[in-house]
């Protein structure tokens, strides 16, 4: 959504205007700055993103083949704000580098309302997508055990979030046009709402509700779950350390499992990321939309085009804290498979080799007695049942 789509004044029915051209763009050093750092972003999110897939869908595909339970919802969520990321990559980026190359639109009118459709919806969706994140992260620690109980399938929210993010951005294949001015040979053709709207505040309306659901209601969301959370970490603060008789069924005096609480940071991280780099971009599209006389002798193109490119650059961050963060899908360790932390859950194979690699497992000796050195039989990371967590660790 870009806050100069279109040109002043009215164009006719067909899509041209008689008489001489306003001003016009042309291309500049600023310009080509606008598309090397747009290609750059581009790259990075691409990369970022397409890799994060294919390490979630790996992992996914494992666990089902050796019959476990597959991803959690919470994870599964950040897939799907990978794959949203991704879309802006691929459609948002190159759409405003190639804009910023030739000026002028050179798509047609049918490549005009789709890539533009296209361009919101991946923007819909990461917005309610990162606030999905909160949601989920709101009731982790609200109603553990509910949440634990759940099926792990796809969450049906995320398949809500896209379908509510195609409808929004639906009106986009109607508003925008590929509209010409001037008259043969000196013409400019741009992709643009002009004409579109019957009154100004009928588009000053749009570009609310678009806003709203871009950035405002996502936002608040986001700050309603967080307050909660903390007001819920706080209650569990003063109530001081657990009785003797809870003692058993926690692995720490933690409140919340050191999964869990991980996990929290990384939404805390993601949702961050949303509102920092989009903030000023969507302030100053508020103050286009209700005073554009005010901002158009005040604001430069190239300052709006760089906010713009600031708010993009939330898509390289997300992928960049999921590896700061958190270790999602970690490979396993060859010299660690013989061996399971004290507590941990499954059996595996012993061997002398694995027994010497870590002094932090406890692994079983080769003729099936208890550890060397160890004062109970936790040999072979079965562990004691009332030591394991109640509730699903993310």
């Amino acid at each position: 959504m870009e806050l100069a789509a279109g040109l002043s004044g009215s164009p006719r029915r067909n899509g041209s205007q008689e008489g001489a051209l306003p001003p016009l763009p042309t291309f500049s050093s600023a310009a080509l700055a606008r598309v090397v750092l747009t290609l750059l972003l581009c790259a990075l999110a691409t990369a970022g993103n397409a890799a994060v897939l294919r390490a979630g869908l790996a992992a996914a595909a494992g666990r089902g083949g050796r019959g476990r339970r597959g991803l959690s919802p919470a994870r599964r969520l950040l897939l799907h704000l990978a794959g949203a990321d991704l879309l802006v990559a691929l459609v948002a980026m190159p759409l405003d580098a190639a804009w910023n190359l030739t000026v002028e639109w050179r798509g047609g009118d049918g490549a005009c309302r789709l890539l533009m459709f296209l361009k919101l919806l991946a923007m819909y969706a990461a917005a309610f997508l990162t606030a999905l994140v909160s949601l989920d992260r709101h009731a982790a620690l609200r109603h553990p055990l509910a949440l634990a109980a759940a099926p792990r399938r796809p969450p049906p929210a995320a398949a809500a979030a896209w379908l509510l993010s195609a409808a929004l951005a639906l009106p986009q294949l109607f508003l925008f046009r590929a509209v010409t001015v001037g008259s043969p040979p000196r013409t400019f053709t741009q992709c643009s709402t002009r004409g579109s709207f019957a009154r100004r505040w009928h588009e000053a309306a749009y570009n609310l509700l678009t806003f709203a659901g871009l950035f405002l209601l996502p936002l608040l969301v986001m700050v309603a779950c967080y307050a909660r959370i903390l007001r819920h970490i706080a209650r569990h603060a003063r109530s001081g350390p657990p009785s003797a008789p809870e003692l058993p069924l926690r692995r720490s005096r933690n409140p919340i499992p050191q999964a869990r609480l991980r996990m929290l940071r990384l939404s805390v991280a993601i949702v961050g990321s949303f509102v920092v780099c989009w903030t000023p971009y969507y302030l100053l599209g508020l103050w286009y939309w209700f005073w554009p006389a005010a901002m158009e002798g005040t604001v430069s193109h190239s300052l709006a085009h760089l906010l713009f490119l600031f708010g993009l650059l939330n898509a390289c961050l997300d992928p960049l804290l999921y590896g700061l963060f958190t270790t999602p899908w970690p490979p396993r360790r060859p010299w660690l498979q013989g061996c399971r932390p004290v507590g941990g859950r499954g059996p595996q194979p012993p061997t002398a080799s694995s027994c010497r690699s870590s002094p932090s497992t406890a692994c079983a000796r080769r003729d099936g007695g208890p550890p060397r050195g160890s004062q109970a039989p936790l040999a072979l990371g079965q562990g004691p049942p009332l030591q394991q967590p109640l509730g699903r660790q993310d």
